[in-house]
C-alpha cells in the first residue's frame, strides 16, 4: 500500500512540476512577443533603441511612435487575448462542450449588433465610442446570451449542454442575418469601419481604450480565477456536481454573465476576433490538463500569446498596409483546428 502511496505521489510532483514549467514557457513568451512587438513596425527600431526609449532617452518621434502607437495596440491586444481565452474557457466549461467559444453562442453576435447600431446613429469617429461600446457590446452580447440561456432551458430539467450549443447557432445565425441587412444602410465610411472590425481589426490602439478595457478585465478575471473549483465540479455532470452541494442554474448562469462580460468588453475594441476562444483553451488543456486552477491561468497566457504574436504578423507581413488581427489569428488557429478534428472524436 505504501508502494503505490509513494507512486501517486512522485506522479503528483511530476504533473506539478510540468504545470508550472508550462506556466513559466507562456510568460517568456508572453515577454518575448511583447519585445518583438514593440521591435517591429514601419519605422524600425532595435532592441537597443526601445530599451533606450522606454527609460526616457527617446527623441520626439521616437517616444510617439513608441508611446502612442505602438504600446497601446500591443497592451490592447494582450488584455483582448487573455479575455477572449478565458470566456472561450469559461463557456467550454459551462456547456462541456470542446468546441464552444463565445462565438457559438451568439455573443460576438450580440456585441457586433450593438457596434453597429452605434455606427449607424452616432458615426464610428464619436468621442462617445470610447467608454460607452464596452457598455453597448455588454449589452448585445449579454440579451443574446440570455436568449439563448431562456430557449435553451426546460421547465424541471435546467438547461441541457446541448441545446444551449444548439440554440445558440440558431440564435446567431438570426443576428447576424439581422446585421447584414443593417449594414445596407450605411455610408461608405460606416462601411469600411464595419467591414474591417467585422473582420477583427484592433481599431482602438490609443490608451483611452486600453483605460475603456482595464476595469472590466479587473473586475471579471479575479471572479473567475475564484470559480475554478466550480467549473470542475460543473464538468462532473449536473447530478454529481449536485450531491456536492453545487446550485448548477445559478453557478452556470453567474459564470455565463462573467463569460459574456468578458467577451463583449473584449469584441468592442478589438472587433469580431474568431479562434481566440476556441484555440487557446485547447491548447492550455492539453498542456496542463482539465483542472480549471491552472488551466485558466494558462489559458489567458496562452491567448495573449496568439493575439499578440498574431497582430504582430498583421501588422508587418504586408508592410505599409494591415491584415485584420482577425483574420490573422483564424490562419495562425484553424491548421491546429484541423489537426484537433483529425485526432480526435467528437
Amino acid at each position: 500500500m505504501t508502494g503505490y502511496v509513494q507512486k501517486a505521489e512522485a506522479y503528483k510532483r511530476r504533473i506539478a512540476a510540468r504545470n508550472i514549467t508550462v506556466f513559466f514557457t507562456f510568460l517568456l513568451l508572453l515577454f518575448l512577443s511583447f519585445m518583438v512587438s514593440m521591435n517591429t513596425g514601419y519605422t524600425k527600431i532595435s532592441p537597443q533603441d526601445t530599451l533606450r526609449i522606454l527609460f526616457g532617452g527617446g527623441t520626439d518621434k521616437e517616444n510617439l511612435i513608441l508611446f502612442e502607437f505602438r504600446l497601446p495596440r500591443i497592451v490592447i491586444s494582450l488584455l483582448v487575448g487573455a479575455g477572449l481565452a478565458l470566456s472561450g474557457c469559461v463557456i467550454q466549461g459551462i456547456a462541456k462542450n470542446a468546441l464552444a467559444d463565445p462565438g457559438l453562442l451568439g455573443i460576438n453576435a450580440g456585441a457586433g449588433l450593438m457596434v453597429i447600431l452605434f455606427v449607424l446613429f452616432f458615426g464610428s469617429r464619436s468621442f462617445l465610442a470610447v467608454f460607452s461600446l464596452p457598455f453597448l457590446a455588454l449589452a448585445g452580447a449579454g440579451a443574446a446570451a440570455g436568449l439563448v440561456y431562456a430557449l435553451s432551458r426546460k421547465k424541471g430539467e435546467g438547461t441541457a449542454p446541448m441545446r444551449l450549443i444548439l440554440t445558440g447557432i440558431a440564435v446567431q445565425a438570426g443576428i447576424s442575418a439581422l446585421t447584414t441587412v443593417l449594414v445596407v444602410k450605411l455610408d461608405d465610411s460606416q462601411f469600411g469601419f464595419v467591414a474591417t472590425w467585422q473582420a477583427g481589426s484592433i481599431w482602438g490602439a490609443n490608451w483611452r481604450f486600453v483605460l475603456a478595457l482595464l476595469p472590466w478585465l479587473a473586475l471579471v478575471v479575479p471572479y473567475v480565477l475564484f470559480k475554478a473549483r466550480v467549473l470542475d465540479v460543473l464538468n462532473l455532470g449536473d447530478e454529481t456536481a449536485c450531491g456536492l452541494g453545487a446550485s448548477t442554474e445559478k453557478e452556470r448562469r453567474s459564470l455565463l454573465a462573467a463569460a459574456v462580460a468578458l467577451a463583449a468588453s473584449c469584441v468592442a475594441v478589438s472587433g469580431s476576433i474568431s479562434f481566440a476562444g476556441l484555440i487557446a483553451p485547447h491548447l492550455a488543456r492539453r498542456l496542463v490538463g482539465p483542472r480549471h486552477r491552472i488551466l485558466l491561468p494558462v489559458c489567458a497566457l496562452a491567448g495573449a500569446v496568439l493575439v499578440s504574436a498574431a497582430d504582430t504578423l498583421a501588422r508587418v507581413i504586408v508592410q505599409p498596409e494591415e491584415i485584420p488581427t482577425g483574420i490573422m489569428v483564424a490562419i495562425i488557429g484553424a491548421p491546429y483546428f484541423l489537426y484537433l478534428l483529425a485526432g480526435h472524436r467528437y
